[in-house]
């Protein structure tokens, strides 16, 4: 029996589980969003990276932003975020819901280089923690700077429009909450 609704079934060998983090940090006057250069390709984009076997795709999108940017970073707290997923032990339909303190991924983009080529990059929203910049945690392939700069700047420097879509949300999500916690 076909399904009701349009499915596609990709199996393990044609895609790649990515994950990434839009990475903040405050300043007295500003929200800042760091941003990668590489220096080889000529391209502004947003730290991401390949989920290594065992790992959680949460742990993959810091320990990935981590790695590209030297920023230490942790999720960030606080979000309210709309999610699809239920609370724990529920058996609830699946609807959005508006969250208090979301951690989930709110994106998810899906990059089809060829038909068993597919990534999925699943995104998130994190802070810096204030420790120092570690340089040299790239790996040997990776040739990135990486700077924080103001939104209007990021979104004015990233090369791919679906990184300047990720950043336009993530930056919706912080200044939404903020102004939640304020009210």
């Amino acid at each position: 029996m076909a399904p009701s609704f349009p499915t596609t079934v990709i199996m393990s060998p044609d895609f790649i589980i990515t994950a990434g983090a839009v990475l903040f940090r405050r300043t007295p006057e500003n929200l800042e969003v760091c941003i990668l250069y590489h220096e080889i390709k000529k391209h502004w984009l947003l730290a991401r990276g390949r989920k290594d076997r065992g790992e959680s795709v949460e742990e993959a999108a810091i320990r990935e932003t981590f790695e590209e940017t030297g920023y230490p970073c942790q999720l960030m707290r606080g979000l309210r975020m709309w999610t699809r997923a239920p609370p724990p032990g529920s058996h609830e339909k699946s609807h959005p819901v508006l969250v208090p303190d979301a951690t989930e991924p709110f994106a998810i983009t899906m990059r089809t280089v060829s038909s068993s080529n597919v990534k999925f990059t699943w995104w998130y929203i994190a802070e810096w923690t204030g420790a120092p910049k570690q340089e040299g945690r790239q790996t040997a392939s990776k040739y990135f700077t990486s700077e924080f700069v103001d939104v209007k700047t990021a979104l004015k420097q990233l090369t791919f429009a679906s990184d300047k879509e990720v950043v336009e949300k993530a930056v919706n999500i912080v200044l939404e909450s903020d102004n939640a916690k304020e009210s």
